[in-house]
């Protein structure tokens, strides 16, 4: 005769604890993201292993695509080379305005002109905040 024994895994929360969410920190999400792309077809295992749905995994996966996440890689966008149209100032030599200025035109069709020395992580966070607005 067999025996057919049913096992569920279930959590019991206690009554103060009803609708929870769990607060994942972007450290704990790039981790999980990261460790996602090790081997083949990874996603759902670490899913299921994380206690997270597919649909989570893969929305954490293009924030950090996208430079979203604190301490994930940084965002990078097409770049054209173009000489500037505008006629340069009377008195300033146009190779000494060239040199030491970089012009940006973001996606939303801002344009950003910075100095060449401006620290990395600034123009991301600046380029961040004129994208979003």
């Amino acid at each position: 005769m067999s025996c057919a024994k049913v096992i569920s895994q279930f959590e019991v929360l206690p009554p103060g604890d009803l609708g929870r969410r769990r607060q994942w920190t972007d450290a704990e999400k790039i981790r999980i993201v990261e460790e996602s792309y090790r081997g083949h077809r990874q996603g759902s295992a670490v899913a299921r292993r994380h206690g997270i749905s597919r649909a989570l995994l893969t929305q954490w996966r293009r924030a950090y695509h996208k430079g979203l996440l604190e301490g994930g890689p940084t965002a990078f966008s097409p770049v054209e080379i173009a000489v500037d149209p505008r006629p340069a100032m009377p008195g300033t030599p146009p190779a000494a305005e060239a040199s030491d200025r970089i012009e940006i035109t973001l996606a939303n069709g801002r344009r950003l002109s910075v100095a060449l020395s401006i620290d990395a992580d600034r123009l991301v966070r600046i380029v961040r905040v004129l994208e979003q607005t």
